[in-house]
């Protein structure tokens, strides 16, 4: 039994590590995206970093910078495209105003002279040229934060790809498991970011490409900008791609290319949307299927909390929050603990 000292000791550091623990968290909040990112990005790259140090006897800093090179190709430069195209078309709106207020207003006339419903009228213009700024300042804000995480990422991924069987040996002695069952936890931890970091990107990818190749082929207004707004609308479960092509359509529609409207119609209906289900299906095979609401919940509470990169990481941060719930429940309220049992995937929606 511990001696009033012992005890002393032993609550005062738990305490002290309690009180460090949540006074670096809340320090570190607004760096969570690179950290979640260094994270991600390290679980998918431990394969190559294994082999190249193992196998071929590389340096670990000479296959770490290799490695770092490649997720800067691969992953960042592709979505710093994207991000910049944002800020390019932020710039236009902002030097230009007409550039954006009179597409809508040339829209506005055509449903005026369809229905007879004036929509541009004082009180909407006001509430509209109300809003634009907000949103001006929520993306451009994002867009900063989004640099300085990418530095961060980079910096916390080259230590991590250094260190990474050291700090995988720690945190596996860390979990409240014997050691079997600790293996197998990380193995499920494992598949749940390939499942999440490849899975969504993949199809919002896959999407994106297939409905620009509609809006090409059937005459779409900027089909660039509108096939990457497609590739993040694939996030939303049930319209999903439908809040970008179906719009689309509507004012092809209105501007008078009945024709070519719908044909956009039917390809996004009969292609675009389809397409989801083929690539879900091939995933099933090579990784765990998300479930819709864990991405749909996942999205809204990553926007709010990593800007752009909560896409990725929200729907992660569920899933890992997730298992961790059912992880408890099988292990410690229905006492599998003894048997050393664990959770299947939570986000499969299988048991």
């Amino acid at each position: 039994m511990m001696s009033f000292r012992e005890k002393y000791w032993h609550y005062s550091l738990f305490v002290l590590i309690v009180g460090l623990g949540v006074t670096i968290f809340v320090e570190l909040v607004p760096f969570l995206g690179g950290l979640l990112g260094a994270a991600t990005i390290y679980v998918l790259l431990r394969g190559q970093m294994w082999h190249l140090t193992e196998r071929r006897h590389w340096r670990r800093s000479l296959a770490a910078s290799l490695l770092l090179a490649e997720s800067i190709v691969v992953f960042l430069i592709p979505i710093s495209l994207v991000v910049w195209m944002l800020v390019v078309r932020i710039q236009d709106i902002t030097v230009d105003p007409q550039s954006i207020l009179t597409p809508l207003k040339h829209s506005a006339d055509l449903i005026r002279q369809r229905i007879g419903y004036d929509l541009w009228q004082e009180d909407n213009l006001r509430a509209l040229l109300a809003y634009l700024p907000k949103i001006g300042q929520w993306i451009v804000g994002s867009i900063l934060d989004f640099a300085l995480n990418m530095v961060v990422l980079l910096f916390v991924l080259y230590f991590m790809l250094i260190g990474g069987g050291r700090m995988e040996s720690y945190v596996r002695e860390m979990l409240p498991f014997n050691r079997s069952t600790g293996r197998k936890v990380m193995r499920e931890i494992y598949l749940i970011v390939r499942s999440n970091a490849i899975g969504i990107p993949l199809l919002a990818i896959v999407q994106g490409v297939v409905a620009y190749l509609g809006y090409l082929l059937f005459g779409a207004p900027s089909p660039l900008f509108w096939g990457v707004a497609t590739c993040f609308a694939t996030i939303i479960p049930i319209v999903g791609t439908g809040l970008v092509w179906l719009p689309l359509a509507a004012y092809m529609a209105l501007d008078g290319s009945w024709g070519a409207a719908l044909g956009l119609c039917a390809y996004g209906m009969l292609i675009v949307t389809h397409v989801d289900n083929v690539v879900r299906f091939i995933m099933q095979k090579k990784l765990a299927d998300t479930h819709p609401l864990v991405t749909i919940f996942g999205v809204v509470i990553g926007l709010s909390l990593f800007g752009f990169m909560g896409v990725i990481f929200g729907p992660l941060m569920l899933a890992m929050f997730i298992f961790c719930v059912d992880l408890f429940k099988r292990g410690y309220l229905e006492g599998h603990s003894r048997t050393g049992s664990y959770p299947a995937h939570p986000s499969s929606g299988k048991s």
